[in-house]
Formats: structure tokens, C-alpha cells, sequence
């Protein structure tokens, strides 16, 4: 069976090969004129009949032997098929270049290292544009639609009043001239390229992003007068910009009033090539970012492609550090779905950030956005010893540049002398991260060879939890009798074990009479039969109360 991604007949074969190759695509044998419009983008299953639409692109994941490829191209070329992709290399012998000359199917090879999932996402968002308009130039008012700034203007012009064009997490794409008319919320809204969050909260607690995303037609807003730090005095018309069901961004303007029927109709076409312009920056930039997240991760996971995807970021045989860097979540993951958006977004912005930080710090360094971490891998130049240190140094200058708008984290790992141990360097970073995370927040950059001891306690941590150890010896039974007599045994053991046997600092923590600190702790050696003199059950007893805490933690 061959299913569908997308069906819509949007964009030709070359378009898609100039927009996604040689970074994806590559085109083996075959007319890249052969199809004026691909007619949808479908995954080849060879256990069911396939039933494609006309001018399909179809992507053959698992098709590898020059055999199935011969005899696949010549079903599709029944079919009125555009196009057969397969992964590189591809052996194209005699045979299968006779296929495709007399299939008409033009075949094509997907780069090692892209993964299928991130081809139909791309070729999906190629396809989609043709919702919001038309491949050709388009213009407004005479002004190309390739110029955001240009068409910020234009649509100022219709509506005569400032705007701003703005995606999804409220960041300024482009504005036009005369914001200078506008109130001083939009002022700020300019400078600082991003909406205020305590303008956005507003908003959403009124339900204006609701209904502007409910609504195909311009949302007028009340002014807001009473927001902490300023106010919108002006009203505004907002307009969500869509590629089909797809929210891209949004159209804001500053208005003295509702728009008239006429403008109204004016901003809604001139949505569609704000789309269109949103789909067009957006293919080409996820194209670059996926297919670097996807190196970067092969070569920090290891395995058969590691070598591979070192070699293609430009860091074979070249001794580096890996950094993890993440925003620290002291919220317990509760957030609004505006919130959530916006936190999306933000990670996706602060790895382009930290990308730019490192290209400049070494031109051959590497980032990404793997999951939820942003990696980073620094070059060292060989015979270093100080590698780890200017590591941290480049972590430390990241986070002086971006300031305090958000919490950051980040983990460095150890030196890893050739590419094959990047993934070790990894695992070191991500240990470091998690130590950050489980902390207090003192300190933001953390090197796995400072922090290992507490490394080693976390994992010891998630080893009790997953096994649900009770606590034994000494520790349970003073655990058990403060429970029965409503004592704090358990609290001056750990008050003396912190303070190193002194009982004037233990008893001054737990706020006693040095004496009645002393009547305590003979009392738990009788109880808890401990031997404190004995260096070996200190030391259990310490361990005991320091993770078995963060083991019930865990498994809450």
C-alpha cells in the first residue's frame, strides 16, 4: 500500500530538487521536468496494492536492491508517478537507468544521515505553500513577496496603520514605517523584537489568541489600559497567518477603530503571501537545521553513521568537548498552552543563538537541537590539556551574552581525543546537566569532573528508586522509632554527620543545647544501634540519608 502524507498538487520536481538538494535529495536518473506539479507525497508499503494519485513523489524507505528498484519503477511508471526516492548510495546500473527511462520515473536518493520522516515534513511544507498562493512571483501593491519587510510596508499602506508581522511565540519577523504612531507598548514591542509577556498573559486571559486562532477573519482589540507597566492605548486588528490548518504567525496592526470592509479584505489577501514568504523562509531553514540536529546526533550517539556525520560537520580526526546546554524548569511543568508555545519556540531560537555564539568562538564547531538539548561540540586543538576549562569559558560567555531573560544550564563533558569517544563526552555532559537540574540553582555551567560525586549519587538514586530499597540497618530503625515516639533522631544524626562530629555546629543547625544535642545522639547510637566511632557506618549511614530522599522523590 502506498500512503499518503499529502495530497495536494503544489510544487514542480525541480523546485523540489532546487529547494531540498544536494542537502537532502539528490537526483540519481531521470527528468527533473518530468512533472510540472507533484501530486502528492506517499510512503511505498509492499505488502499492499499500491494506488497513488497522479504525479506522486513516492518515498521508497527499506527499497534498497537494484531488482526492487527496477521493478517498483516500472509499477510506478504505470501509475503516472513523478518520482521514486530511495536512501544513498544508490547503485544505478544499466538496468535501473533503462527503469527509469522507460518508467518516465524520475529516481532520486535521499542523503545518508536525513531521515525519511524529516524528507515528507520538508516536502510537505513545499506542497502546502501552493494554499497561500501561487509558486510565481507574487506581488502586493507592486511589492515582491520576498521581502517581509517590504510587504510589512505594503500592507501598512492598505490598512494605513503601522504593523508588525510576528510568528507564533510573538517574535517580530518585520514592521513596517510610522510605528512612531503607534503607543508606546509597540515601541517597546520593536526594540526588543518580542512581545512582552505581560502584554501576551493579558491577551490570552481575554481570549484574544483564541479567537484570532478560530477565526479565518481580522480579530479586533480593545485597548488594554490597566496592564503592570504600560498599556495598549491604541486598539489593534490581528489576523492569524495559515497555511491550511497550520498556524505560521500572525498580522498586527495599530488601528484608530474596526477596519473597513475593504481593508479588511485587503489584510486577508495579504495574509496569504505572508504565508507564503512565513512557508518559503521556513522550508529552507529546517532543511539546514534538521539535517545538522540529525548529523549532530548521529555523531554524538555513535554507532555505524558516526563516522560518517563527523566527517560531514567537518570534525574527523579533530579532538573536541561537548556541551549540553538547557533551560532549567523550576515550574513542575505547568504551563499554559500559550506558555508551552512560546517555551517550544524559545529552544529552537536559543540553539540558533548558541550555533552563532560557537561558529564565531571556533568556525568549526558544531550545535544543535537534539530533543530537548541543545549540544554543542567545541573543537580542542590537540595537545591542550586546558580543553574542558575553555569549554567552560565558552559556555560561561554564552550566558553572559544572553543575560537573565531565562535560566540556562549547561553541562560540559570530558574531552573526547577523537571523534569516536564524542558520544562518552555526551554522556559526561548530559550527567553534569542532570546534576544542575537536581540543584538550586547556584551555579548555571558544571564540568562532569567537578560534579561527578554527585552524579554518582543521582544515578545510585535512580537505581533504589527503580528497585524500591527500603532503608536498612541503623538509618531504618531510627527512622522507625520517630515514627512510633514522635522523635528527631533521624535529624541529629544527619545534623552531626554534616557538621563533621561537631556538636556546637550540629546543635546550633537543628537550634538545641549543645548538651541536649549530646543526650540525642547518645540516645540514637542506643537506638539505631550505630557505632559512630566506626568510620564504615558513618559512612553507610550518610549515604543512606542522602538517597534515600531523592530515590522517594524520584519515584513521586
Amino acid at each position: 500500500m502506498l500512503i499518503p502524507v499529502t495530497t495536494h498538487p503544489r510544487a514542480s520536481l525541480r523546485r523540489v530538487l532546487e529547494d531540498l538538494g544536494p542537502t537532502l535529495l539528490d537526483l540519481v536518473r531521470g527528468d527533473p521536468d518530468g512533472a510540472d506539479d507533484i501530486g502528492g507525497v506517499v510512503i511505498h508499503d509492499p505488502h499492499d496494492e499500491p494506488v497513488p494519485p497522479p504525479q506522486a513523489l513516492v518515498l521508497g524507505v527499506a527499497v534498497h536492491d537494484p531488482v526492487e528498484i527496477v521493478r517498483l519503477l516500472d509499477a510506478l511508471g504505470t501509475q503516472d508517478a513523478a518520482g521514486l526516492v530511495v536512501r544513498a548510495p544508490v547503485a544505478a546500473d544499466e538496468k535501473v537507468t533503462e527503469a527509469v527511462r522507460r518508467s518516465g520515473v524520475a529516481l532520486l536518493g535521499l542523503t545518508r544521515g536525513a531521515s525519511w520522516a524529516q524528507l515528507a515534513a520538508m516536502l510537505r511544507a513545499l506542497i502546502a505553500e501552493g494554499d497561500v498562493g501561487e509558486t510565481g512571483q507574487e506581488t502586493l501593491g507592486g511589492v515582491a513577496s520576498g521581502d517581509l519587510f517590504a510587504l510589512a510596508n505594503a500592507v501598512g499602506a492598505l490598512l494605513d496603520a503601522p504593523v508588525t508581522i510576528e510568528d507564533r511565540s510573538w517574535r517580530v519577523l518585520a514592521f513596517s514605517g510610522r510605528q512612531d504612531e503607534a503607543d508606546p507598548s509597540r515601541v517597546e514591542t520593536i526594540l526588543g523584537r518580542q512581545v512582552p509577556e505581560r502584554f501576551t498573559r493579558v491577551l490570552e486571559e481575554r481570549g484574544v489568541f483564541q479567537a484570532m486562532y478560530r477565526n479565518d477573519r481580522p480579530v479586533y482589540v480593545e485597548p488594554l489600559v490597566e496592564v503592570e507597566g504600560g498599556d495598549l492605548s491604541l486598539p489593534r486588528v490581528a489576523l492569524a497567518v495559515r497555511a491550511g490548518d497550520e498556524i505560521l504567525g500572525s498580522i498586527w496592526a495599530a488601528v484608530h477603530g474596526p477596519l473597513s470592509a475593504e481593508r479588511d479584505q485587503a489584510l486577508r489577501d495579504a495574509a496569504k503571501l505572508v504565508a507564503l514568504h512565513l512557508l518559503r523562509l521556513r522550508a529552507g531553514a529546517d532543511v539546514e537545521r534538521r539535517l545538522r540536529a540529525d548529523l549532530v546526533g548521529t555523531a554524538l550517539e555513535g554507532g555505524p553513521g558516526a563516522a560518517e556525520a563527523v566527517a560531514r560537520l567537518g570534525l574527523a580526526e579533530q579532538p573536541g568537548v561537548v556541551l549540553a546546554l538547557a533551560v532549567a524548569d523550576r515550574t513542575g511543568g505547568d504551563r499554559s498552552a500559550a506558555r508551552h508555545a512560546r517555551y517550544v519556540a524559545e529552544r529552537q531560537r536559543l540553539a540558533d543563538a548558541f550555533a552563532m555564539h560557537l561558529t564565531a568562538v571556533h568556525p568549526r564547531s558544531a550545535a544543535a537541537l537534539v530533543g530537548d538539548v541543545v549540544y554543542g561540540i567545541v573543537p580542542a586543538p590537540a595537545g591542550r590539556p586546558d580543553a574542558e576549562e575553555r569549554a567552560a569559558r565558552v559556555a560561561d560567555e554564552f550566558l553572559e551574552r544572553v543575560g537573565e531573560r531565562q535560566e540556562l544550564l549547561f553541562g560540559v563533558g570530558p574531552l573526547a581525543r577523537e571523534s569516536s569517544a564524542l558520544p562518552a563526552s555526551r554522556a559526561g555532559a548530559d550527567r553534569a546537566l542532570r546534576v544542575l537540574h537536581a540543584g538550586d540553582g547556584a551555579r548555571s555551567v558544571a564540568r562532569i569532573t567537578d560534579v561527578l560525586v554527585e552524579s554518582l549519587l543521582l544515578e545510585l538514586a535512580d537505581v533504589i528508586a527503580e528497585r524500591g530499597d527500603p532503608p536498612s540497618g541503623p538509618v531504618a530503625r531510627l527512622g522507625a522509632y520517630d515514627a512510633a515516639h514522635h522523635t528527631c533522631l533521624v535529624e541529629t544524626l544527619r545534623a552531626w554527620l554534616d557538621a563533621f562530629g561537631d556538636v556546637a555546629a550540629a546543635s546550633a543547625a537543628v537550634h538545641v543545647h549543645p548538651n541536649t544535642f549530646r543526650y540525642r545522639l547518645r540516645r540514637l547510637a542506643e537506638v539505631g544501634e550505630l557505632d559512630l566511632t566506626d568510620s564504615d557506618a558513618r559512612f553507610a549511614a550518610m549515604l543512606q540519608l542522602r538517597l534515600w530522599p531523592r530515590a522517594r522523590a524520584r519515584r513521586s
